[in-house]
């Protein structure tokens, strides 16, 4: 069996884009079709701003293939951002990313994406008393930054999620769950709509800093501009002439049953909330509009699936929905996270002009949409004042790879038990 995308199959947002032939000029360039891209091409043309964007496939890496779940914040408690960005950065960041859910749901509104956009909130799971001390530390850290949270005990998280398997939860009603690939596309195509220049099957292959100007070039064209924007998080791939991202790869994948029947789906997820649980070797699950479904983990599946992780899935679904025991799943899919050893994202400032985004650590849907915006008016503006985070000159974790293989042999070993 072969890896299907359940959000590539069901995306009701369609849109063409030709691929670049032929040399281009444009006030700015952007390699990497995702939510960071896609966001920042509709900033910049709303601005003004001559903005091209290539990419092999609009929505080809994580923004593609992740659970959908439209969150606040970062993986990080917001205490924990503050120490290692400093008081005052760190309470910008929170505060820019606490409000990532309310800039991704009025795109969605104000551009009328098709992604089946569901705002009812999502709930942070805790599987074990440990777990259930975060929340309640992440609750009352929240709080204290005026978020709105509820904290439901074990008792009313059961009633939420229709699973007695959790301590308790951490409740964000300004949170949601999307199709990601429609949100992306959607992104793009409202981007085209206001002037953008989006292209496909046109991967960057080199790019030079020649007369204060920057020249991307793709197998049958190139793009000359005065600023450049490297948004392909974890699938840079083999572009000479820039540094590389340095970031620990990790793999996460997702498992989606066949549609459920009604009797099934009453019991499950009554509110519709996506969830995720506070596990090492974490795990995240919801439904989508036709009743699927979805529980995602971490992991490789590889091509061809994986048998430890596809076992896993199925029989972590029942262990938390027994009614689901002779449902068939009819997707497997997956991808790369790119994670920072301190888990906050980066903007690397690695020329003129030039910066690299990378490193979301999985939370990418609200966090990407919010620094592509906030990048493109800084570009519009000349000014970083916008920027959610100070750029960095810093590209220098380590051992990245190593990292990587590390987390997934402990994937495997959990996924074996």
């Amino acid at each position: 069996m072969k890896q299907n995308n359940l959000w590539k199959a069901t995306s009701e947002e369609k849109a063409t884009f030709a691929s670049l032939k032929g040399p281009i000029d444009s006030d700015i360039t952007i390699v990497g079709g995702g939510y960071t891209g896609c966001s920042a091409a509709l900033t910049a043309a709303e601005n003004g701003l001559s903005v091209t964007l290539i990419d092999q496939q609009i929505g080809y890496g994580g923004s593609g293939r992740n659970v959908g779940l439209v969150n606040a914040g970062l993986w990080l408690p917001p205490k924990k951002v503050e120490v290692i960005l400093g008081k005052n950065e760190g309470i910008k960041l929170n505060q820019a990313l606490a409000s990532a859910p309310d800039l991704v749901f009025s795109l969605i509104n104000k551009n009328n994406i098709i992604c089946n956009a569901n705002r009812t909130g999502t709930l942070h799971c805790a599987h074990s008393q440990k777990g259930l001390n975060d929340i309640q530390n992440r609750h009352r850290q929240l709080s204290e930054r005026g978020a709105k949270l509820k904290l439901l005990d074990n008792s009313e998280t059961e009633l939420a999620t229709g699973s007695s398997s959790f301590h308790g939860s951490l409740l964000n009603e300004n949170a949601g769950t999307i199709n990601p690939l429609s949100y992306c596309i959607g992104l793009a195509r409202v981007a085209k709509s206001k002037g953008a220049h989006i292209f496909e099957s046109s991967l960057a292959t080199k790019i030079e800093f020649q007369n204060d100007c920057w020249i991307t070039h793709t197998e049958k064209g190139s793009i000359k501009s005065k600023k450049l924007l490297i948004a392909t998080n974890a699938y840079l791939n083999g572009i000479s002439g820039i540094p590389s991202p340095k970031y620990t790869p990790v793999y996460y994948f997702q498992a989606a049953t066949r549609p459920l029947s009604k009797e099934i789906i009453k019991s499950i997820l009554p509110k519709s909330h996506g969830c995720w649980d506070t596990a090492t070797v974490m795990s995240s699950f919801r439904i989508d509009n036709h009743n699927r479904f979805i529980i995602g983990g971490i992991g490789n599946l590889g091509q061809n699936i994986s048998k430890i992780h596809s076992t896993w899935a199925r029989r972590k679904a029942c262990s938390l929905y027994p009614s689901l025991k002779k449902i068939p799943f009819d997707y497997f899919w997956g991808g790369e996270i790119s994670m920072t050893d301190d888990h906050i994202p980066k903007i690397y400032r690695f020329g003129k002009n030039a910066y690299s985004v990378f490193g979301y650590s999985g939370r990418g849907i609200g966090p990407g949409t919010y620094f592509g915006k906030s990048i493109a008016e800084a570009f519009a503006n000349e000014n970083e004042d916008s920027l959610p985070l100070k750029p960095t000159s810093n590209n220098n974790q380590k051992f990245g790879k190593i990292k990587g293989s590390f987390i997934e042999l402990g994937a495997k070993i959990k996924h074996l038990v």
